[in-house]
């Protein structure tokens, strides 16, 4: 029974997170209320994931996968609840079915009426009281947020959009996308299990399969960014090994959300060979090309859409207009806010690139992107679906508070005001700099030899410099990573003297993702 009591704490955990995330989103709080709530889904989620540590190796991933079931399907239960963007993508995929480019006509334009229904384009009586609906010029209503402007969404998102008007039955609504997107979660979910577990580090996958951004923003908003998220996590799963396929997968996640894009000094995290570096590169450009090519064809306006008026619209473009570049206008004049951005990205991408371990390029991927949410500060929610998703890669779960500042900013920051959202955000980066600081001190400590690895660490010795690539788990360098990173360490391993040294060499392979050399540990003098 003792040994069952992990377990079943965490299955209570995870029933609790569920039963909440359906209040959350069955119910009518909107803004601060709404924000309260998730809050609590965030506290379950964390709780669940730290119980998670003590569950026995063989319940992790039937765990993590009934778990993902469980939360993510919570998102089916009502309509969208804070976006109203999935009905701009059944507007797309309506359009599109009737062989038309959804770059030309924007939903207002009288050209597509033939095309509208009672749904997406409510009777005038309804406009009165129904909220999130926005005007039209004949005086009628539509559920489309800002439908005079021409959508924005890249190639394969309208693919997506299309496929889904193409599958669902008639008057299945929004319920159509939903259910697509809650699919493609649980694709997410099954592949970070199936990549993590050759890694030796399953529990690492609740850290997306659990967390409650999955059913809120990809489920129940059903937003596309769920499935540039999978492409962007097949991509840096496979392109160590094969950077053309890496390559293939990145240009498909671009193509379907330009914020991919950011991934790319990650995926070639330390490849300074010509040969190697092009062998992404030109396949990620040439996938981005080839599915843009047929709407540029076929459309008479322009393909981008909706982007530059967006860019304006947030406030990109004039960092004084809104919420964005909130921490750096905190020190720095609003007009250099921008030019500090390019700045500091680039050195950020460049040392990724130079300095990245091309094994492990989700991690180069997570400091890039991670980076770029702390400085532009974006007042979207929904984007940090995969700065979550990175995180489950690396494990490094102090960047998760950037995706809860992007919960105060979205659904709470009209109401609290921009000094609340600021204080996120800043909060959000004090996390960040505490993880850092406790993994430089970790690596020094064992520099020293005045910490001790744990139990259930890789064996490791005193040999060989912090940082070497050839490293092997017997390093300094390998054993520091897991000595910092408490939510993600296995139960119930035996002590490193314990293992046999066929255990050393799967141990190196398959958590420290370094070479299979087998290197037995020295004994203490």
């Amino acid at each position: 029974m003792p040994r069952a009591r992990p377990l079943v704490v965490t299955v209570l955990l995870l029933a609790a997170l569920a039963t909440a995330l359906v209040v959350l989103l069955r119910g009518n709080a909107l803004g601060v209320g709404f924000l309260t709530g998730y809050a609590g889904c965030w506290a379950l989620f964390a709780t669940a994931v730290v119980a998670l540590r003590r569950v026995p190796a063989r319940a992790v991933v039937p765990l993590v996968l009934a778990g993902a079931v469980a939360v993510t399907t919570t998102g089916l239960v009502a309509a969208p609840r804070t976006s109203t963007d999935s009905y701009r993508y059944a507007w797309d995929g309506r359009v599109q079915a009737a062989g038309i480019s959804p770059y030309d006509h924007a939903p207002a334009d009288p050209a597509l009426v033939r095309l509208r229904d009672a749904w997406l384009f409510p009777d005038p009586a309804a406009c009165a009281h129904a909220r999130d609906l926005a005007p039209l010029a004949d005086g009628g209503c539509t559920r489309i947020n800002r439908p005079a402007v021409h959508t924005i969404y890249p190639p394969v998102a309208e693919g997506w959009f299309l496929l889904v008007h193409a599958l669902a039955p008639a008057g299945t609504h929004h319920k159509a996308l939903q259910t697509g997107a809650a699919v493609l979660s649980l694709a997410v979910t099954g592949l970070l299990v199936a990549v993590l577990r050759r890694r030796g580090a399953p529990r690492q996958a609740a850290l997306w399969a659990w967390c409650p951004a999955v059913p809120v923003e990809a489920v129940d908003n059903a937003h596309v960014d769920v499935l540039a998220v999978l492409f962007s996590v097949a991509a840096l799963a496979v392109v160590a090994r094969r950077r053309v396929t890496g390559g293939v997968l990145l240009g498909l996640a671009i193509a379907a959300k330009l914020l991919p894009a950011i991934l790319l000094p990650g995926v070639l995290s330390g490849l300074r060979r010509p040969r190697t570096f092009l062998a992404v590169v030109v396949p990620t450009v040439a996938v981005v090309g080839v599915v843009y090519l047929p709407y540029v064809l076929l459309s008479d306006g322009s393909v981008l859409g909706y982007l530059g008026g967006y860019a304006q619209e947030e406030g990109y473009d004039d960092a004084g207009a809104g919420g964005r570049y909130a921490l750096l206008r905190l020190v720095l004049p609003d007009t250099w806010a921008p030019l500090a951005v390019l700045l500091v990205m680039t050195a950020v991408a460049l040392a990724v690139w130079w300095r990245g371990d091309p094994e492990r390029p989700w991690r180069g991927a997570l400091l890039t992107t991670g980076s770029a949410f702390l400085l532009l500060t974006p007042g979207y929610s929904w984007y940090a679906l995969l700065l979550v998703a990175l995180v489950a890669l690396d494990g490094r779960w102090e960047w998760l508070g950037i995706a809860l500042a992007g919960a105060v900013a979205y659904p709470a920051g009209p109401v609290i005001g921009v000094e609340w959202v600021t204080g996120a955000y800043g909060a959000a980066a004090l996390l960040v700099a505490a993880g850092w600081w406790a993994r430089r001190r970790g690596r020094h400590a064992m520099r020293l030899g005045t910490i001790r690895p744990k139990r259930d660490a890789c064996p490791v010795d005193q040999t060989g410099g912090v940082g070497s690539r050839r490293s092997t788990c017997g390093h300094v360098a390998c054993r520091t990573e897991y000595a910092v990173r408490p939510l993600i360490e296995p139960a119930g391993a035996a002590a490193p003297g314990r293992r046999s040294p066929r255990a050393w060499g799967s141990c190196c392979a398959e958590r420290c993702g370094r070479s299979k050399r087998r290197r037995r540990p020295e004994k203490e003098a």
